[in-house]
This record gives C-alpha cells, structure tokens and sequence, in this order.
C-alpha cells in the first residue's frame, strides 16, 4: 500500500522544528501533501520553520496531533518516550492516525503507548547529516532512508521515503540500537580523523587544508564503501 492508494494527500503536522523535521516536511509537501501545523518552541526554531514553511502555523503539540493524519515526531531519541506516552495520556492520538518519528535508536515498538488508540507507527531516519536549510533537499535525493515498522505497514514506509527523494532501507524493530551505534560511531570517527589532519596541515603552514583534504577523503571514502557495492 502507497500513501497514494491510502489517501493521496495527506494532513501531515510537524512535532520539532529543529534541523531534520522542517526539511522532511518541505520534502512531503513538495510530493504532495499539506502541512497542517507545526510545533516550535525556541526562537530559533520557530525562525526556521517560519523560512523554510511560510504559512504553515505554528500550533501547540495537541492541536498540530489534532489537525493531522500524519503526525511526523522529529525530537531527540532521549524526548520521544515521554512525549509519546504523554499524548497517549491525554487521549490526543487518533485511531487510523499515522505516527512518524525520526531518531535513530528507536524502532515502531516506541509507539507502544500510542497503539491502543489505534496508531499506526513508522520510524524513519534519514542517514544524512542536516544542516536545517533547504540545501538539504539536494542532500535527501541523494541519501537513504532507514525504515523500520510492523510487516503491513513497511509500503507505507518505504513510499513516504521515496517521497521525501531517498532511497529506502528497512532496518528491524531490534537492530535500531546497533544502527544508531554504528551511524553514529562513523559520523564522529570520521570528523576526528578529517579535523586532525586538517590541524596538522595548518600546523606546518597550509593555509587551506579544506582544499587539499577534500578531494583526497571524498574518494578514499568512494572507493572504499565501492567495495561493498553489488
């Protein structure tokens, strides 16, 4: 099942305006579907969602719940729990409603409070290093995306990524943790090892070693993921 055959366009309200969750949905709406509401708290956060969603209204946690089929949670893993269950509290989810969140340690089984009212839960994170701009929209076309959700449910999943530009991966309700490790242990193991070589350029009088590291890494890091191609 495509988010096509479920309802074509979908009411999709934005919980988190931080640097993934605006882009993700500037994403959607240009596939189609209508933002119906955002949540933002921080003067930075409403400025970004202000840039990158004019028009979209900046609403309360339990009205942008209201007003959407698709509520799309982009919170840090270590917030999702509390607010999940928080909403199940005070009855806000709705049956058939999908739910959508984006941290990368957890899987559809964060949900658990939400499911008896009837969600329907996806997780999916964008294996991709945000800016919080649209430039990130050139970055999602070329990314993959990790989903993870109950067997019937995975279509969906896989199309709303397509949607958003990217290629979708289904990584198990088990394995998030040990996806979100190894992401994350790549991530900053590779920054160390740039920000060290290009401190020891500037130490012997380079005065841009972003220049000379650039095209050095980006293809030792192609050839190298190049042997895991099929």
């Amino acid at each position: 099942m495509s988010t096509a055959e479920r309802s074509g366009r979908l009411g999709i309200g934005l919980i988190g305006a931080g640097r993934v969750g605006p882009v993700l949905a500037l994403a959607l709406a240009g596939a189609g579907h209508a933002i119906t509401g955002v949540s933002a708290i921080s003067a930075e956060s409403r400025e970004r969602a202000e840039s990158l969603l004019p028009g979209v209204p900046i609403l309360g946690v339990p009205e942008v719940v209201r007003r959407s089929e698709l509520v799309l949670l982009a919170v840090p893993g270590s917030e999702l729990p509390g607010l999940i269950d928080g909403l199940a509290e005070t009855g806000a989810w709705q049956p058939g409603q999908l739910a959508v969140h984006t941290a990368p340690e957890h899987g559809h089984s964060v949900f658990a409070a939400a499911l008896a009212a009837g969600v329907i839960p996806l997780a999916l994170h964008p294996a991709l290093v945000f800016t919080g701009t649209s430039l990130d929209l050139t970055r999602l076309a070329g990314s993959t995306v990790a989903v993870t959700a109950p067997a019937p449910v995975l279509p969906i999943g896989q199309a709303l990524a397509v949607e958003m530009g990217a290629e979708p991966v289904v990584v198990a309700d088990a394995d998030r943790p040990a996806y979100a490790e190894t992401l994350g242990a790549a991530g900053e193991f590779s920054r160390a090892v740039v920000r060290q070589a290009a401190e020891s350029l500037q130490g012997i009088g380079v005065e841009r070693p972003d220049h000379l590291l650039g095209a050095l890494v980006r293809a030792a890091v192609e050839e190298e993921l190049g042997r895991f191609a099929d």
